[in-house]
């Protein structure tokens, strides 16, 4: 009688890329075959290699999918030295899309001085096109998912194009346990270091010169949600970061700030909520009023859409299941 491992085993596959070519599969295979190991680690399959040769080894959904890892990946070797993370990102993106058959989803490319942006996983692919067909786009969902990335970078897109003619990076001025009164400066250098997912993102694709020229000419924005009430902006890229901490008078403010030719995008994480006791947040008020009104766009990501290290997925849905779980006293 089998056993259920055996059950689950298939014929080895053996599969070849082409063009033949030993630089581009060193680097698909990394130093002492470690790129090899990590695909073989996260699927659980086996892998063998002379050459431009492959052999898979395992159950039949593993090793399709370990076929494509190595496929796509060997296609980005022509422009790109492999790493850790593309892998991570590949793998994650693979699992994403096992079982997925929706071919409605447009696959925007975004092209930056770093090189292509694209949406890793149909909820990032989705996020994208949203950004691009809509006027007002939320993005919702755990840290580490590409909500604040490729919102600029969708925003630096608009600037480079001349879709837009100035970016504005919002974020409200709550403090995660610290104090804005106890920090050093005035208002603007209070709000800075909140402010820096959004300027790593901008360091990152238009480097750190350009961006500094572009807030000295007040090409890029940066202001306190506070700063916003009495204002209306033509022709720019608005970005509300951390938006679960607008209470629901700040986010109707914002939100009617939008102008003639302008795009919004707003990001947020609905289980870190750092407002007093007793006011509710504007971001998860917004999605029973707003969702389903046409030109405005929600997409809402999960754990399994996490891009950082893989703990940070299993972090969060082990948060989740003590959150959800009534015997725990709210989690307290």
């Amino acid at each position: 009688m089998n056993t259920v491992s055996e059950t689950l085993k298939t014929e080895p596959i053996e599969i070849v890329l082409m063009p033949m070519d030993n630089s581009r599969l060193a680097n698909l295979c990394g130093p002492a075959d470690r790129n090899l190991r990590q695909i073989e680690r996260w699927l659980g399959v086996e892998i063998n290699n002379r050459g431009n040769k492959f052999r898979l080894i395992g159950n039949l959904q593993s090793i399709e999918i370990a076929s494509f890892v190595l496929t796509s990946l060997y296609e980005q070797t022509q422009t790109e030295k492999l790493t850790t993370e593309i892998i991570h990102l590949f793998l994650r993106q693979a699992a994403n899309e096992e079982g997925t058959s929706d071919d409605t989803i447009v696959d925007v490319s975004i092209k930056t001085r770093r090189g292509i942006i694209k949406g890793r996983g149909p909820r990032q692919k989705m996020y994208l096109a949203n950004i691009q067909s809509h006027d007002i786009s939320f993005g919702i969902g755990p840290a580490g998912t590409g909500k604040t990335y490729l919102a600029v970078a969708s925003a630096v897109a608009a600037l480079e194009s001349e879709r837009a003619r100035r970016i504005v990076l919002v974020r409200p001025a709550v403090e995660a346990g610290e104090k804005l009164g106890y920090l050093p400066g005035d208002i603007i250098q209070k709000v800075d270091p909140y402010l820096r997912p959004l300027y790593d993102a901008l360091f990152d694709m238009l480097g750190v010169e350009t961006v500094n020229k572009y807030i000295e000419r007040n090409i890029i924005e940066v202001a306190p949600l506070a700063f916003m009430r009495g204002r209306t902006l033509n022709e720019s890229f608005i970005i509300l970061d951390e938006a679960q901490n607008t209470t629901i008078e700040q986010m109707k403010m914002f939100l009617t700030r939008t102008g003639f030719s302008s795009t919004a995008v707003i990001t947020g994480d609905i289980t870190q909520i750092d407002l007093p006791s007793g006011k509710k947040s504007g971001l998860r008020h917004v999605i029973d009023i707003l969702n389903g009104e046409p030109g405005i766009s929600f997409t809402f990501f999960n754990s399994k859409d996490v891009v950082r290290h893989p703990l940070v997925a299993r972090i969060l849905d082990a948060y989740e299941r003590r959150e959800s779980d009534p015997d725990n006293n709210n989690g307290r």
